[in-house]
């Protein structure tokens, strides 16, 4: 029995000994798996880095104005640009001259909100009346500033190659009131590969398209190129459909924006379905990125992917599509005030369309009337100010103008004053402005009053500014017009849905 229970206990030590050597084993293959895997991976991601870096480029930061609004610590401001440029290739999608630099032909303001849940595109129509600041020329020199020129000539200032991203940056800056964080052009080729990288985009047409309608010269309709109702386009299709304007509604460049924001909100609808993983996702980023410029800060391949993926949990429904306040002027649009300060105003409050805070307080978007006295909010509602800055501290004039349109005020210009030693603020204002100064003044802490005989109020900033710009007055909660938030698109509505104007 003895020398039994010794041979068992025997039998079993040597059992032990052999499970404890295989699941040594085991984990040394498991262990050199994951490293290997790791290392693939690593490799991976390091080409795929290096390809999508070969592909980008960038465009010069010289050519950003120095007086800009000041940078948000709330949501953030992507500025994105078609362009229409027919070189580098693109005359063979694009038609027309080879030699012709082109301009925006579409444009848009991206802001996603602080709460990475919420976003807004606005489109500005490219023949909307708007004063372009001081761009720089390639030859180092700035360019005049130009008052009610047309919104897509900003781009070609300087008439190079590669067009002038930043004039048009510095554009949207001044319209807007807005700090725009990075700015993104994508050309013919860019915008035709990427739908094929993703297999096509459904869109919708509310009539039957011809070749006249895309080439108003020709002197016969020719084929039927699209048909009415829902289809799948991509490549050379996908440029006609965005592009094409004459024959539908009443053939302006307001219903080509609709159906162009139809399309954006289709390919986003197009990209969350196939879901976010790298075999889908290379081939587009491979596509996008070799007809992309952007601004450094965009520059390389890390950057675009950690910007891409902050977007990622925003749903489609409060993914929305607006157009900037607008009304015809003879042929050209010109902006609605003060609607479009309003939008503006409450992009700057990170507040959504229809008046929620997005900026990750998850606060409602009501607000207690204020009670009325020296502490109420000021409204600027119908008062018209010209800013001018009197100090050597840049950027002061576009600080105050921002934050003047958060009260509702009107700017009707802002810039550097002939004078740069003013100590203190002084508000000027004409005949029978006095109340109204007296509004503006509330703004800024110490300024003083100054009556003088020319109509008109002006707000000359001075040193005080400068060193406190803060005012104890807040402005009240931005709403954007109803007729804004309701007519606004989501990702996920209809593609057939609101696609022509007139």
């Amino acid at each position: 029995m003895t020398d039994s229970r010794q041979a068992s206990r025997r039998r079993a030590r040597a059992a032990a000994v052999r499970g404890r050597r295989r699941r040594r084993s085991k984990g040394r293959t498991a262990l050199a798996a994951a490293v290997s895997l790791l290392v693939l991976g690593a490799a991976g991601a390091g080409w795929v880095y290096t390809r999508l870096n070969g592909n980008i480029s960038t465009f010069s930061a010289d050519g950003v104005s120095g007086d800009r609004p000041p940078a948000s610590t709330k949501g953030s401001n992507v500025l994105v640009i078609g362009s229409d440029a027919r070189t580098g290739g693109n005359i063979a999608l694009g038609g027309g001259d080879a030699d012709d630099i082109g301009r925006s032909d579409t444009a848009f303001l991206l802001h996603t909100y602080a709460d990475q849940k919420h976003a807004v595109a606005v489109s500005i129509p490219r023949d909307t009346l708007v004063d372009i600041p001081p761009c720089k020329l390639p030859d180092g020199s700035w360019t005049a500033p130009q008052s009610g020129a047309m919104f897509n000539a900003a781009y070609s200032v300087g008439e190079t190659p590669e067009g002038n991203p930043a004039c048009t940056q510095n554009t949207v800056e001044k319209l807007t009131g807005l700090r725009v964080d990075h700015t993104v052009v994508v050309d013919f080729k860019g915008f035709a590969a990427m739908t094929e990288a993703v297999g096509g985009v459904q869109v919708c047409l509310p009539q039957d398209v011809y070749q006249r309608d895309l080439n108003p010269h020709r002197p016969t309709r020719g084929k039927r190129i699209f048909a009415k109702g829902p289809q799948t386009v991509s490549g050379q299709q996908a440029l006609d459909y965005v592009r094409i304007r004459h024959g539908i509604g009443d053939g302006s460049d307001i219903g080509r924006i609709k159906r162009q924001q139809a399309f954006v909100a289709s390919l986003l609808k197009q990209i969350k379905s196939d879901g976010l993983t790298p075999s889908k996702l290379l081939p587009l980023a491979d596509a996008a990125t070799k007809s992309m410029t952007v601004d450094p800060g965009l520059g390389t391949a890390d950057k675009l992917v950690a910007f891409a993926m902050s977007m990622k949990d925003i749903d489609l429904h409060n993914t929305k599509f607006v157009t900037v306040p607008w009304k015809y002027q003879g042929a050209r649009v010109a902006i609605v005030h003060p609607d479009a300060d309003a939008l503006w105003a409450a992009l700057r409050a990170d507040r959504t369309l229809d008046g929620q805070d997005a900026g990750g307080s998850g606060k409602s978007g009501s607000a207690a009337s204020p009670s009325p006295g020296a502490d109420a909010p000021v409204s600027g509602a119908g008062v018209s100010v010209a800013v001018h800055n009197g100090t050597t501290v840049p950027g002061l004039a576009a600080r105050a103008a921002e934050t003047l349109k958060g009260h509702g005020f009107t700017i009707t210009e802002a810039t550097t004053a002939g004078v740069r030693d003013q100590a203190t603020t002084l508000i000027e204002y004409g005949p029978g402005q006095e109340e109204q100064a007296g509004k503006v003044a509330r703004v800024f802490p110490g300024a003083r009053l100054t009556p003088v005989t020319a109509p008109g109020i002006t707000a000359l900033l001075g040193r005080t500014y400068a060193d406190e710009p803060e005012s104890p007055a807040s402005p009240p909660p931005a709403h954007v017009p109803a007729q804004v938030s309701e007519n606004a698109r989501s990702a996920d509505d209809n593609p057939c849905s609101d696609l022509s104007y007139g």
